[in-house]
């Protein structure tokens, strides 16, 4: 499809600087632009590319100011990310949406399926299940029974969905993903063996939550592992049983959350993070990336490392750290000073 420049702008609520006339029938990123594409600018380490890239039309933002002139026409809005963002919603939608049932397929006679919802082939769909409108259902996806899926819900191919699981509205779960598998539970006997604890609660999604691909949520032991709405997991995390995950709370890949801890609202977590069992994390907090967390943190901190300090402490421990050759060379070269002064005044 194509689009002027004008009509995106009205879109976006924004103003044109350049041809109104301009048209672009794809996107790009602004240092690989293509004549024909709409890229966009926000980032200030990129700005060196509005004067040589070859995209037609760019979106910056309101205050954005030129050093020199520029060929492309832009496209000035109050936030360039999330203009370009709104944009690519449309682009996706534009697409079209997948509608009907495939086969081979199976759904429970005891299921029932919303309107205009789309289920690939070889998905199952067990006893009970509730699915919405305008949920999308992949190719190769299990759904347990009495597993309910709320409206405008995606599940991309092979995602597993155990017993029991509720997922909200608007949610969207990646291949690969997990949700509802025993979570880690072993009592140590006498003998050295364990004997398993059998996992008898289930998983809640609220809605607007996104998780990523090949990430894991495990059911509770009792109760419900919670994840609040509007939260955004990446790829390859895992959260492990009874879980509580506070709303818009956002976590980068390879993070673990182990069992009972609860997280409040508004938190981010860089990649790496490891989160001890039972534990309570405030609202808005920032764990910087490979942090390890084996205590309580208060709400409205930002902290880092392993085990994870206050960003201020860890600023002096890291100074101190990338410090240690010179600090260890500095005391062998005393130690040798006071040998050389016990030598010298006789002292063994």
């Amino acid at each position: 499809m194509e689009f002027k420049a004008q009509s995106i702008a009205d879109f976006l609520e924004g103003t044109v600087e350049g041809d109104p006339n301009t048209i672009v029938s794809e996107v790009s990123k602004i240092e690989e632009g293509k004549p024909g594409t709409l890229a966009f600018l926000s980032n200030p380490k990129y700005n060196k590319y509005i004067y040589e890239t070859e995209a037609s039309i760019i979106i910056v933002n309101q205050d954005f100011e030129l050093e020199s002139e520029v060929k492309v026409t832009l496209i000035r809005v109050p936030d360039a990310y999330k203009a370009f963002a709104s944009l690519l919603e449309l682009v996706q939608q534009a697409k079209g949406s997948k509608t009907g049932i495939e086969n081979p397929s199976y759904i429970d006679d005891t299921a029932t399926v919303g309107t205009d919802a789309y289920i690939g082939a070889f998905a199952y769909i067990g006893k009970n299940v509730r699915i919405g409108n305008h949920v999308k259902i992949y190719p190769q996806v299990y759904i347990g029974d009495n597993s309910t899926i709320g409206d405008d819900s995606i599940l991309f191919s092979g995602a597993k969905i155990y017993a029991e699981t509720k997922i909200g509205k608007a949610c969207i779960i990646h291949s690969g993903v997990v949700l509802g598998a025993d979570g880690f539970g072993f009592a140590p006997l006498e003998d050295g063996t364990y004997k398993k604890i059998p996992q008898v609660g289930n998983v809640i999604l609220e809605d607007l939550v996104e998780i990523g691909a090949n990430a894991t949520i495990d059911c509770a032991t009792m109760g419900s592992t919670i994840i609040r709405k509007g939260t955004k997991i990446d790829n390859l995390v895992q959260i492990a049983h009874n879980v509580e995950i506070g709303e818009n709370t956002v976590m980068a890949a390879l993070t673990g959350i182990a069992g009972s801890t609860k997280i409040g609202k508004n938190c981010r977590f860089g990649g790496q993070v490891g989160v001890a069992g039972h534990l309570s994390i405030g609202d808005n907090v920032n764990l910087g990336a490979l942090s390890g967390v084996s205590n309580n943190i208060k709400s409205n901190k930002t902290v880092l490392g392993a085990p994870a300090m206050d960003i201020a402490l860890a600023a002096k421990v890291f100074a101190v750290f990338r410090n240690l050759p010179q600090l260890r060379q500095q005391v062998i070269n005393l130690e040798k000073q006071v040998a050389q002064i016990k030598t010298k005044f006789g002292e063994q």
